[in-house]
């Protein structure tokens, strides 16, 4: 099985803006986000999917839907758990202008701490892993593949689960607007393994 993981294109914030789980629109045209990714998706040599799954939030789904469309109006499923961390009160905030003791905090305490009153890291990863756990029972042929049009905190999550590493780790790894991961797995129930990351 092969699962295709796909960081949504450049929103209209401003950098350094905390838009996590709001629904911000792209900065340019989805057709045009979507075409430039299906050009990519061809040049990596990535299978077609069976089926796109996306974050309901425009900035992926309004992406995923052109892409469903262009491979002869395939199956679009949006599922709320693929929605980026709720981060609260910090939502449209610039991180720069949030409370350094609330910053600290939330570093202290990484995976519990909440007290911008969204979702803790602990709460978000079992919701993320909750889709993903879905995904591994309902799909167990070698030659599925999926797509997963998402945000960068469910990429990670899911990516980090998958192989096994601590998500503190993972979130240090660079991941572009629009990158593409690819997570394989040759048989049910067996061992997945990295084929491309930030591609």
């Amino acid at each position: 099985m092969d699962l295709v993981l796909i960081r949504h294109p450049a929103v209209a914030v401003e950098a350094g803006v905390c838009y996590g789980r709001s629904d911000v629109a792209l900065a340019a045209d989805a057709e045009a986000g979507a075409a430039s990714i299906a050009a990519r998706l061809v040049a990596l040599g990535v299978r077609a999917p069976v089926r796109i799954e996306t974050s309901p939030l425009m900035r992926c789904a309004s992406v995923a839907r052109v892409l469903a469309r262009e491979h002869g109006a395939l199956a679009l499923q949006e599922d709320a758990r693929l929605a980026e961390m709720d981060f609260g009160a910090w939502e449209m905030q610039r991180w720069d202008g949030i409370e350094r003791t609330q910053i600290d905090a939330w570093a202290a305490n990484f995976l519990h701490a909440r007290d911008h009153g969204g979702e803790s890291v602990a709460q978000f990863d079992a919701r993320v892993t909750s889709w993903f756990e879905a995904l591994e029972v309902e799909h167990v042929d070698a030659r599925t593949t999926i797509w997963a049009m998402a945000h960068a905190g469910v990429i990670r999550t899911i990516a980090a689960r998958a192989l096994g590493v601590s998500l503190e780790r993972c979130v240090r790894w660079p991941l572009d607007m629009a990158a593409i991961v690819v997570l394989r797995r040759e048989s049910p129930g067996g061992e997945w393994l990295l084929s491309r990351w930030n591609a």
